[in-house]
């Protein structure tokens, strides 16, 4: 059986609605512009990292003559497999010793690493005479290397040189500068203070 209907009950309406739209709209609303703040925050941190590191590894090249070398070749796995990248850095031939991993420069050729395993005295006092081998090779390289530097292997990481030689590629690396420029743009560019461009509030009429 239904309620009868009073005066008071119909004065008392009109106020349980309204309590009930303000209810309702003072409900928290989902914030789909946090979740890309978030995303865009995520982008900016991977961008800034990969730029230091861009950095240091410049830095270092000029300082320390640290610098970067793939692997081909298995010559020297299983100790440093083909796809492999090794940082090295380039020292004076009186400090090479036997055990050292090092890659040494062939004019008109290309560079060889392989372990050191005999040093001896060159033809001048900063030259040395090297013989070298692969690790996965049963014999030494075909002949001795007279060298008056060479760049020692201080550590390597296997899998990495695609990647690496994508890199260096001008049109991935171009497209990788607009991505981030737009990406920094992107994050930057002014709102509103409700978080979006554009909106308008519409008033009642």
């Amino acid at each position: 059986m239904n309620a009868p209907v009073t005066r008071r009950s119909l004065r008392e309406q009109p106020a349980v609605v309204a309590l009930g739209v303000a209810a309702v709209a003072a409900e928290p609303r989902p914030k789909r512009a946090r979740s890309g703040g978030v995303v865009a925050d995520v982008l900016l941190w991977i961008a800034a990292i990969g730029g230091v590191v861009c950095m240091l590894l410049v830095i270092l090249a000029f300082t320390a003559h640290i610098t970067l070398i793939m692997f081909s070749t298995g010559s020297m796995s299983p100790t440093i497999p083909a796809g492999s990248v090794a940082v090295v850095q380039r020292i004076d031939a009186a400090q090479i010793a036997v055990g050292d991993v090092v890659t040494v420069d062939r004019e008109g050729e290309l560079p060889v690493t392989h372990r050191v395993t005999s040093v001896a005295d060159g033809a001048t006092a900063t030259e040395r005479v090297i013989t070298l081998r692969g690790d996965a090779n049963a014999t030494d390289d075909a002949f001795p290397y007279a060298v008056s530097s060479v760049r020692i292997v201080l550590f390597s990481i296997p899998g990495i040189a695609t990647m690496v030689a994508g890199m260096s590629n001008p049109v991935i690396l171009g497209g990788l500068t607009l991505a981030a420029t737009a990406l920094v743009v992107w994050a930057f560019w002014p709102r509103s203070p409700g978080g979006s461009r554009g909106r308008r509030t519409s008033g009642a009429t």
